[in-house]
Formats: C-alpha cells, sequence, structure tokens
C-alpha cells in the first residue's frame, strides 16, 4: 500500500486527477475513484449508524464490517490487488443466517423506515448497492476481483435484515415491527371485507 499520509491539503489533485495505491494518476471520474467514493461513503452511513443505540452483537458486526470495506477500498485502489478475503463473505453469509431466522417471514414488501437505526441501516443499504452497481460498472472496463462484488451483494441484504432487527431491538422505546407498503393486495390480506 501506499505510504500513509502525512498532509492531507497536498494540492496534488487541483489538476482534477487523483492517486492510487500504485502511484499511478487518474481523472477524479474514473470509474474506479467513483466505486472507492460509494464504498467510502457506505462506511461513513455505518459511522452514523453506529452513533445510535444498538444491540452489542449488532455494533460488534458493524464495526467489523467497516474494517473489511477499509479492506475492499483498499483493493480497489491498487489495481490487480488482493486485500478483501472470501472469509469476508462467508461471515456476511453467516451473519444474514443468523440474523434473518429470528425474524418473521416477509408477507410484503416494507418501507425504508421504523426507528431511527432501522431507517439509517436502509440508507445504508441503498448505498451499498450503489456501490455494488460501482464496482460491477468498473469490472466491465478493468479486472476486479471477485470479493468485492459478492462482499456489497451480501452486505446490502444483510442491511436489509438488521433494519428488521432493529425495528425490533426497541432500545429507544420504539420498536416494534416493519413498516409495511400499504398495497392493495396488502388491503385484500389484512381486511377479510375485502375480496
Amino acid at each position: 500500500m501506499a505510504n500513509r499520509l502525512s498532509q492531507i491539503a497536498t494540492r496534488t489533485g487541483d489538476d482534477g486527477s487523483t492517486g492510487l495505491g500504485d502511484g499511478t494518476r487518474v481523472p477524479k471520474s474514473h470509474g474506479r475513484i467513483g466505486a472507492m467514493g460509494d464504498v467510502d461513503e457506505l462506511n461513513s452511513h455505518l459511522g452514523v449508524l453506529l452513533a445510535e443505540p444498538l444491540p452489542d452483537d449488532v455494533r460488534e458486526l458493524l464495526v467489523t464490517i467497516q474494517h473489511e470495506l477499509f479492506n475492499l477500498g483498499g483493493e480497489l485502489s491498487i489495481p490487480g490487488f488482493t486485500l478483501l478475503k472470501d472469509e469476508a463473505v462467508a461471515g456476511l453469509d453467516a451473519a444474514l443466517a443468523r440474523y434473518n431466522e429470528t425474524l418473521p417471514r416477509l408477507m410484503e414488501f416494507i418501507l425504508p423506515a421504523g426507528t431511527r437505526s432501522a431507517a439509517l441501516a436502509h440508507v445504508a443499504r441503498a448505498v451499498a448497492r450503489r456501490a455494488e452497481r460501482a464496482v460491477v460498472t468498473l469490472a466491465g472496463t478493468e479486472t476486479i476481483n471477485a470479493a468485492p462484488r459478492l462482499f456489497l451483494n451480501r452486505l446490502s441484504d444483510l442491511l436489509f435484515v438488521l433494519a428488521r432487527v432493529l425495528n425490533r431491538a426497541n432500545l429507544d422505546g420504539l420498536g416494534g415491527d416493519d413498516v409495511y407498503w400499504k398495497s392493495e393486495k396488502l388491503s385484500r390480506n389484512l381486511d377479510p371485507d375485502v375480496p
């Protein structure tokens, strides 16, 4: 990896370019920079979520994910480099299975709403999907390992599940259930008088 930053305002990007971890310079509009930015934004949203009251196990999981996202960003910053391990994807799969097992089956779409922590998890989920799209787009023109794409795909799923978990956690006295989309189908299923 490149040298650690000793100063932040280097002015080297004033011309619209930025340096990658291997020392090469690319335009700030480059797809690799866009993907790295989306991953950084996702990690920042997880930081905001971590500022909320959370169950200890969810907090520990999110901190681990932040470190893995830093690995993912590092891998994107150095073309041809591998930093994110397959074990990181397997860890998300295990967490998905564990948390999903505790939730009731979904009968309808849910809104990205509920408690503040659940809503923040939904925002992070949406950013994870954008980051995944950026990595897939980049992989259309450059060689990218599979792990970053798989990790972001699993992470967006996990954040959806965690939002449901957080709506039920009731840490702030507001928890309870998912906020369901009020569709015609749901209305018919819930109201025995509606044909």
